[in-house]
């Protein structure tokens, strides 16, 4: 089996060592090549290239960023013609999550555990065993993202956690706290909801304040604690939706101690829920941040998203 890892050097939680013994476990059991990304958006490149260059697997070392690009590149690439399958996933090289960043979400909804090297030992299992699945992906316009999205303010408070770290502080769940208090109280634009989801044939859902979009449970974690707007998303169905009406304090208190129940059911009449959604757009009168799988992309007036089902094998 032909492999390549796209490694991410500046993965929070490897060191150049670590990077070797991987390499090493890898080559135990596949033909590894090795790619560093140089800068941002270049694992997108390595993947695209490792897929037309007909490989069976790509293996990513990196945070939910890279994992993202990686992704993308896969989804993006033309496959050889002499890899044939009865559907797009099975033309595709399969793909391996080595967690390498800070909180990894999409190899822990995969079930891996959360440090690389017990991560690693899974992998190679899964690999001796011929263990994998197929899983639905978002796609926002012509992006595509592996477990969440967010328009206004979960995105706003990434934008000032990336701010912060390129500050040199550290990412730690206090300092997404006081991003949060910060951007909820500081920010502004909440008082005045522009927000507007629509979907084919249904109703439009006005003046809403801020929109979470989930391709899986959970959307993220707090340390080991699972955070769950949409407990019912699911890598087999389409995407859920929550959305806030209005960023009140009482009531957008209540909505986020319900993200951290053990049995959560966020609710209320500030609340809006939709569950598996195969497309829909959001609309905004003024810019609203805008993030996929936790990386902040900049404002946007208009973004239509998409499921995209049985899209890409995955060794778990």
């Amino acid at each position: 089996m032909r492999a390549v890892l796209v490694v991410n050097p500046k993965a929070t939680t490897t060191s150049e060592r670590s990077r070797d013994v991987l390499v090493r476990a890898l080559r135990s059991e596949v033909d590894l090549s090795v790619r560093y990304t140089r800068r941002r958006g270049h694992a997108t490149d390595l993947a695209r290239e490792a897929a037309e260059e007909g490989v069976d697997l790509v293996v990513s070392l990196g945070g939910d960023g890279t994992v993202n690009e990686v992704v993308n590149g896969l989804m993006t690439a033309e496959p050889p013609t002499f890899r044939t399958g009865p559907t797009p996933a099975e033309r595709l090289p399969a793909l391996a999550t080595v967690p390498g960043g800070s909180t990894n979400v999409f190899a822990r909804a995969l079930g891996l555990p959360r440090e690389w090297p017990d991560g690693t030992s899974m992998i190679l299992e899964g690999l001796r065993l011929g263990r994998s699945r197929t899983i639905g992906l978002g796609r926002a316009d012509d992006r595509y993202f592996t477990f969440c999205a967010g328009f206004g303010l979960d995105a706003a408070v990434i934008r000032r956690v990336e701010q912060a770290r390129k500050r040199g502080r550290v990412s730690t769940p206090a300092l997404y706290f006081r991003s949060t208090a910060a951007q909820y109280f500081l920010g502004g634009g909440r008082r005045h909801p522009t927000i507007t989801l629509e979907q084919p044939g249904e109703t439009a859902e006005a003046e809403l304040a801020t929109v979470i979009i989930q391709n899986t449970a959970p959307w993220t974690y707090l340390g080991d604690r699972e955070i769950n707007p949409n407990p019912e998303a699911s890598f087999d169905l389409g995407l859920d939706v929550l959305a806030m009406r209005q960023l009140k304090v009482a009531s957008t208190t209540r909505t986020v101690t319900q993200f951290f129940s053990r049995e959560p059911d966020p609710h209320g009449k500030q609340v809006l829920r939709l569950h598996d959604l195969a497309e829909f757009t959001l609309l905004s009168a003024r810019p609203q941040a805008f993030q996929l799988d936790g990386d902040y992309l900049g404002e946007r007036e208009k973004v239509r998203f998409t499921s995209v089902p049985a899209a890409l094998r995955v060794i778990c």
